[in-house]
């Protein structure tokens, strides 16, 4: 084994027991499924060393404000509360480098994953067609236009995933949904943001739990609340 291998091993290693675990992500097949699916092969060249590092990546490089890989722990943490099963079919919006459409690939029937940015999304159906998942479509749109219409073709969905922080989470995207399906978001504005957990009791009824705090990145183009106050 070549001695870079063997480093992406070690740090792999650590990023799971002083990273990962701390954060309360114990779940067995999330914690193998991120020892199996190499997270240093969804880097950009230039931050590879990073790779396995308790921060965000950026995905360009210069590196674009807002366009990064999240925290592993915060996409293990993820992972771990959507309890993803083999029939899911999962919508994710913010595709970035295709890492997280990949974790999700390997536990669920199918992803659509949508992209604003066509150079990401060419990269990220690389990435994955490089790691060999088969089951996830990368779409270039902004998933945002037209209440949503670029991510109905696949509708209803069993899990909905967005992979960037919201003000609010929209009706239109949770009409989305199959009654018994979930959503993930980090709503709210800095300093304080809630990971949020919406599931769709009732054809017209939602319960949502906000069980943990973080601050990432905003999505683009989705719906702000006006600021104006009398």
């Amino acid at each position: 084994m070549s001695a870079t291998a063997f480093d992406f091993e070690k740090a792999r290693f650590n990023m799971i027991e002083q990273q990962i675990r701390p954060w309360e992500v114990l779940d067995a097949t999330v914690l193998a499924l991120l020892a199996e699916v190499k997270r240093e092969t969804f880097v950009p060249p230039a931050y590879q060393a990073l790779a396995l590092s308790d921060l965000e990546i950026p995905l360009s490089h210069p590196a674009v404000e807002g366009e990064c890989m999240l925290a592993p722990k915060v996409e293990a943490r993820t992972l771990q509360d959507l309890a993803l099963k083999p029939t899911d079919n999962v919508l994710e919006i913010g595709t970035g480098s295709g890492y997280m459409a990949a974790l999700m690939g390997r536990l669920a029937r199918q992803v659509l994953t949508i992209e604003i940015n066509p150079t990401l999304a060419d990269t990220a159906r690389a990435n994955l067609a490089r790691a060999g998942i088969t089951n996830v479509q990368v779409k270039t749109a902004d998933a945002a236009a037209g209440r949503f219409a670029p991510c109905v073709s696949e509708a209803p969905y069993d899990v909905i995933v967005l992979s960037g922080s919201v003000a609010e989470v929209p009706t239109d995207l949770l009409e989305l949904l199959r009654v018994g399906g979930r959503l993930f978001a980090v709503v709210g504005e800095e300093p304080i943001m809630r990971a949020t957990m919406v599931e769709r009791s009732g054809e017209a009824s939602y319960h949502s739990e906000q069980p943990w705090d973080i601050v990432i990145p905003r999505l683009r183009n989705f719906p702000e609340p006006s600021r104006f106050r009398f």
